[in-house]
């Protein structure tokens, strides 16, 4: 007998095929209240869970007393409560390791459109700005051989650094839980405390998960101590960064410029300060959103899930201990 799994997010073919495969599967259209009620007795009798989105809290537990796996199409796991899927002994599977390049790549596009202002530009030339040579108040600031902080030295951070370093000549600041000797051999990569960081980089990349200590780490006292010429990134989680107290910072130019791909609420309000900032390269949250990278990550979250299912847990589980301790295969 197959394990009864849901998936509330559409598969390409051949990945729903290799799906149905391992698995029974029934397709719902979403996570949202008005389908947890329509299929309350299909989520009852989920074995495993596949999909994007929702917010998996105890009362959203309650209405899946069967699940053993849940297998998240993202690198971030901020919506699920670990603590209550470990007392239930449910494994939480992700992919971390499909999108490190494709964010990568974004956060030095938005280090690149933010120092070059390259929005801001497109738009007085599209509008017919442009009537002769440019004079300063179309200048930039230089990318190359300025210092890039990186808060958060993780696979994405690495892949940073790496362009960062090689490409620019970058010197590399960073701030972590711990050291990481990689980073130091391969980019010269210097580990600094955050204030410090805050203070001497000329680009801040902030690459955080969100957690009870990271939510608003970056507050008015922390972007106050930037230089005036700095810019602020943000590629991680919306909440790391105070908004508030980034739109005053913004606005007062205690700080240059942001690129910022997340928010404290998303989508973002259409009233936002920071949609009205010549200052502020804002993105719809698409750090991962190329087609190869999208297919890759559901590729994955299909494998894990077969694996976690097989016992064979090795890689991509938030939560490793609930398979070391009970395992997720067995009998349905």
């Amino acid at each position: 007998m197959k394990p009864a799994v849901v998936l509330y997010k559409s598969l390409s073919d051949d990945l729903r095929q290799r799906l149905n495969a391992f698995f029974d599967v029934t397709e719902i259209p979403g996570l949202d209240e008005e389908n947890v009620k329509k299929y309350a007795s299909v989520l009852q009798k989920a074995h495993g869970i596949i999909g994007s989105g929702g917010k998996f809290d105890q009362k959203m537990l309650d209405r899946l007393p069967q699940l053993k796996v849940a297998s998240t199409i993202s690198a971030g796991y901020d919506k699920y409560d670990v603590d209550a899927l470990n007392a239930r002994g449910i494994l939480l599977m992700h992919t971390p390791s499909a999108l490190t390049d494709t964010v990568a790549d974004l956060l030095m596009g938005l280090v690149l459109a933010t120092a070059r202002r390259l929005p801001e530009l497109a738009q007085r030339t599209r509008v017919g700005e442009w009537r002769d040579n440019v004079c300063a108040d179309w200048f930039g600031s230089d990318v190359h051989h300025k210092t890039l902080g990186v808060v958060g030295m993780g696979r994405i951070g690495m892949a940073l650094a790496q362009r960062a370093h090689l490409g620019f000549s970058m010197p590399i600041l960073y701030n972590a839980r711990h050291q990481h000797s990689e980073a130091e051999q391969r980019f010269n990569a210097t580990y600094c405390d955050l204030d410090s960081l805050m203070a001497k980089a000329d680009f801040v990349c902030i690459i955080l998960p969100l957690t009870d200590q990271t939510h608003h780490l970056i507050n008015r006292e922390r972007l106050a101590n930037m230089k005036p010429s700095a810019i602020l990134i943000n590629a991680g989680r919306g909440p790391v960064v105070d908004e508030v107290a980034l739109i005053e910072a913004l606005e007062n130019h205690t700080i240059s410029a942001a690129g910022l791909d997340v928010f404290e609420q998303e989508p973002l309000a259409t009233d936002s300060p920071l949609l009205q900032l010549p200052n502020v390269v804002a993105l719809p949250h698409i750090g991962s959103a190329t087609h190869e990278t999208r297919y890759a990550m559901d590729a994955t979250a299909v494998d894990n899930l077969i694996a976690a299912f097989n016992g064979q847990v090795q890689e991509n589980c938030v939560n490793p201990q609930v398979a070391n301790s009970s395992g997720a295969g067995g009998e349905f």
